[in-house]
């Protein structure tokens, strides 16, 4: 009799192993289907807390709450048997200090069993990063454009443009390495600064919207299969799913409407 070998699923330290290597690749994901469809193609998945944007219907990341975090990373922790799984912490559970990080991140472990947490800031979450990866939880960090301070940047920016801005962003890549982080998420970065900021650091550096130089790449999934309203200049469209998906609807539609309804062989039959 056979015996099937458990999959081994990818750790936050496997990940660090990848820095100038192979690119790593990566998805955003929010429930189990998809989960399952990506899981052999990508390195990690991040359950980002750009579901509220993109499953709930809000205007920004900011009303996420932590529940619906857990809630998704479950469903995507049930769909994928070897990716690493990513679960965001969402604003306002974690800036506190680095004790209410802990607690609720520690939280996100225990109830969704994924193997990391990412959480958003540079060198101003460096003691929280420090605090949690002493502690057990593998952190991945994200700097540049940090969506959930959208509020104070004014909007959606691309960061780094101007030299005279680059160096906060240096010190801070350098800040969350320091503090422990396996990797760190670079968001909307000009492509010299995210180069130069890859080459600084021992550990990989994810691109979104930051150019072909950065150790690997993330895009949020609904974005590059077509399914979202708005799409960011820089994410290419591998499928256009959203018009595949508004036909079907639509051809269904006309079948009810015609009353085109399935065929009596397949309905229940009625017994004296």
């Amino acid at each position: 009799m056979s015996v099937q070998k458990p999959v081994r699923r990818v750790t936050a330290p496997d990940i660090t192993a990848r820095k100038g290597g192979e690119p790593i690749v990566s998805l955003t994901a929010y429930h189990a289907h998809t989960a399952a469809l990506a899981d052999e193609h990508v390195d990690f998945l991040l359950v980002g807390d750009s579901l509220g944007m993109v499953m709930h219907g809000f205007e920004s990341t900011l009303p996420v709450p932590l529940d619906y975090m857990i809630m998704h990373g479950r469903a995507v922790m049930r769909g994928a048997k070897r990716a690493l799984i990513v679960v965001d912490m969402p604003f306002g559970s974690y800036e506190e200090s680095p004790s209410q990080a802990f607690r609720n991140a520690a939280r996100v472990i225990k109830e969704t069993e994924c193997g990391a947490i990412k959480l958003e800031g540079g060198a101003r979450m460096a003691e929280t990063i420090h605090y949690l990866t002493e502690r057990g939880i593998p952190v991945m960090a994200h700097i540049g454009l940090t969506p959930q301070s959208f509020n104070v940047m004014g909007g959606f920016k691309t960061q780094g443009r101007t030299r005279d801005q680059w160096q906060v962003l240096e010190d801070d890549a350098v800040a969350v390495t320091q503090a422990g982080a396996f990797s760190c998420v670079l968001e909307a970065i000009a492509e010299p600064l995210a180069a130069k900021i890859t080459k600084a650091i021992p550990i990989p550096t994810i691109g979104i919207g930051a150019s072909a130089q950065c150790d690997g790449q993330i895009l949020v999934m609904e974005d590059m299969l077509g399914l979202s309203p708005r799409v960011p200049k820089f994410v290419k469209e591998f499928g256009n799913i959203g018009t595949a998906i508004e036909g079907a609807i639509k051809a269904y539609s006309s079948e009810v409407r015609a009353r085109n309804f399935p065929a009596d062989e397949h309905t229940y039959e009625v017994k004296d």
